[in-house]
């Protein structure tokens, strides 16, 4: 934090020198695992490939690690079909999704977290998408004897973690071996890669198909753990609405908004903290503003395009600045509006949510003169469209 200037005082000659302050203990450095340990050992070596195994000599450690849990990964993942393959076929989706979505640091996190308290909605959590290739076969083990191996904290912001607390299936889907920004992050001292795969446009017809199958099969899985409709939330999701709708037609779907302006910086931040926290290179940040510019006009582009697919009663849309302000207003309106069943069933937990989390404090980010101007300049249409001038 930036420090506050000292009052200044007039020098005496009796005046006692004043205490100086002990010397800060250096914060010691939390551990926790690298997602790239979800891996089964195909996935892991292709994303080593694609990369020219460009793994720096500090983290061949990680690598190593890696590499011995992604074989355990495909081993565990064969023991999981055999023991719940017919089941998972035979799993029904009866209610389609919701899926939550919005640019990275919207508030998706926070909207998600406060719909979940409805208990007529299951969701993916930490255990699935981190796990993903065994999370049915050992959910009951990481959760009960795995506590140790997570931070309390996201390393980009202050919300909790934990293996039972909701996460983004993006993860899951990358641990799987598809096409996914957020394996940019893997190797942050070289260009981002993939770059049609935010929207899936980079997929040839087979990946595309493929993509679906994938991703169907781990919604099943986590039907089948669960019982319950499910409520998703993954910001690349908000460029895929037309992919999501061919899977899901009645799929339902609620957009969080953000000043754009607040956003540029807490998403660099974001993706600055995902390199240092589970990066194999020592992060250059090379192309990390240009990735993020770009992805911005990608996931908003693409949703002002799907904005006609959406029927009547199925998309909801809210600021999260309002959602801050008055989290059961807001969310009554979403229940209204996509016909999610009796809020006044759920308004209890929703304001018990807010009690509880009453103190907690976003990171706070502010743009240079410089970086207001690219904004204004890249993004100024989608800073009019949602009232941000």
């Amino acid at each position: 934090m930036p420090a506050t200037a000292a009052d200044s005082v007039k020098e005496t000659g009796s005046a006692p020198e004043p205490k100086r302050p002990a010397p800060a203990k250096p914060q010691k450095r939390e551990w926790s695992p690298r997602v790239w340990e979800g891996m089964d050992c195909f996935t892991w070596m292709r994303l080593l490939r694609d990369n020219g195994f460009a793994v720096q000599l500090p983290y061949w450690y990680i690598a190593a690690i890696v590499s011995v849990n992604s074989v355990t990964n495909a081993a565990l993942r064969w023991a999981l079909n055999a023991r719940f393959g017919e089941r998972v076929r035979e799993t029904v989706i009866e209610k389609p999704p919701v899926f939550v979505i919005g640019h990275w640091r919207t508030g998706t996190t926070l909207l998600h977290e406060l719909m979940i308290r409805d208990s007529q909605f299951g969701f993916p959590d930490m255990q699935d998408c981190f796990n993903p290739h065994h999370a049915l076969l050992t959910n009951h083990f990481f959760k009960r004897y795995g506590k140790w191996m997570l931070p309390d904290k996201r390393p980009m912001d202050n919300m909790p973690f934990g293996w039972e607390r909701p996460q983004e299936d993006e993860f899951a889907l990358a641990l799987m071996g598809l096409p996914s920004t957020y394996t940019d992050f893997a190797f942050p001292a070289r260009a981002p890669k993939d770059a049609g795969a935010l929207d899936l446009s980079g997929l040839s017809p087979r990946q595309l198909a493929k993509w679906k199958r994938v991703f169907l099969r781990f919604l099943k899985e986590v039907t089948l753990r669960t019982g319950k409709q499910l409520v998703l939330k993954s910001p690349p999701h908000t460029a895929r609405v037309p992919v999501l709708l061919d899977i899901f037609p009645e799929a339902k779907f609620v957009h969080i908004v953000r000043n754009p302006r607040a956003v540029y910086p807490s998403t660099v931040n974001l993706w600055r903290s995902l390199g240092r926290s589970h990066g194999l290179q020592t992060p250059t940040d090379t192309g990390l503003e240009e990735k993020v510019l770009r992805e911005f006009r990608v996931i908003y582009d693409r949703l002002e395009e799907a904005r006609p697919l959406f029927k009547d009663g199925n998309f909801a849309e809210l600021r999260y600045e309002d959602l801050v302000r008055n989290p059961t207003r807001e969310l009554e309106k979403v229940y209204a509006t996509l016909n999610l069943g009796d809020f006044d069933v759920v308004r209890p937990r929703i304001e018990e949510y807010q009690r509880q989390n009453a103190n907690y404090e976003t990171n706070k980010f502010q743009l240079t003169d410089v970086q207001h101007a690219l904004v204004s300049e890249r993004w100024g249409d989608v800073i009019r469209r949602y009232g941000y001038e």
